[in-house]
């Protein structure tokens, strides 16, 4: 493999690019509920390219700008000791430039769907919201809740590019990405509840435990739920829709149903392969329930 290669997969790898799967159906979906008209998706085609654009890049600034402030974090835990920066296969220095340039593309991209004003106005602050949550953990227990947050703003955003206002849809599939992501990272954050409590950082699991967290996680994948229903019933849409909406309940159950407080092992497999199936699945659903 050539130097170049290696390089760019070192940067894929280092914002684990493949994760875009979780937040950018939800992304596509929210455009496709502004999009639809009785003749199907309406706008321009140029649009959804600036969606594409806008979702790669906030979000590889983030995950960027987390592994560089966390960088001395990852050195001393052993799960992410191997991660670019603490192993030496990125500098910071390399890593902060990347970051730059992927938050200068972010805002750049949102030119693309001028005349509506609105992207760029918001761009700074959604930027400066999702670099925030990297320093969350320092002060606060609820930084899962920050992470369910800046996920949320992606179908909301969505929708204000293509239309340039906010309606009960994108609020409700947002809140459905809060509940979803800030349950999925308590479960994640379990495997650090040790360690966090060790250097002093502030997760649930830390301070509630693994069993806390995992019943706190049920409690936000039930509010999930709860969210994709009023959906349906605001947006409105139709029985196909709902099918999707109980497969993903079974999904969650199936998720929950993986880890235990005492046996973490196969935590991944509900992290990634899960919440994949989850947000592409509703995708699917909701595109042909709005065909049908």
């Amino acid at each position: 493999m050539s130097i170049a290669l290696r390089r760019v997969r070192d940067y894929l790898e280092l914002v684990r690019f493949s994760h875009t799967l979780f937040a950018l159906p939800f992304a596509l979906l929210g455009a496709v509920l502004a999009a639809w008209g009785s003749d199907g998706l309406e706008g321009r085609p140029r649009d959804w390219l600036g969606i594409l654009l806008c979702m790669a890049t906030a979000r590889s600034a983030a995950m960027a700008f987390n592994r560089l402030v966390d960088r001395d974090v990852d050195a001393k835990n052993p799960r992410t000791a191997g991660r670019h920066i603490p192993r030496g296969a990125l500098s910071p220095a390399a890593v902060a430039l990347f970051t730059l340039a992927c938050a200068g593309a972010f805002v750049a991209s949102t030119l693309i769907f001028l005349p509506n004003p609105w992207p760029l106005r918001l761009s700074v602050p959604v930027l400066l919201w999702l670099l925030a949550y990297s320093y969350t953990k320092r002060f606060t227990s609820l930084a899962h809740f920050w992470l369910g947050a800046s996920l949320s703003l992606s179908p909301i955003a969505a929708w204000i590019a293509l239309r340039g206002d906010v309606a009960w849809a994108p609020v409700l599939l947002g809140l459905a990405v809060f509940w979803w992501v800030s349950g999925f990272d308590l479960i994640y954050a379990c495997q650090d509840a040790e360690y966090d409590r060790s250097v002093g950082l502030n997760s649930v699991p830390a301070r509630l435990g693994a069993a806390g967290a995992l019943r706190l996680a049920a409690f936000c994948h039930a509010l999930m739920v709860v969210a994709l229903v009023g959906l349906g019933l605001f947006y409105p849409l139709g029985p196909i829709y709902y099918a999707g909406v109980a497969a993903a309940a079974a999904l969650l159950v199936y998720e929950h149903s993986l880890v235990r407080p005492d046996d973490l092992d196969r935590v991944n497999v509900a992290f990634f392969h899960v919440n994949v199936i989850i947000s592409v699945g509703l995708l699917a659903v909701t595109i042909l329930d709005l065909i049908v």
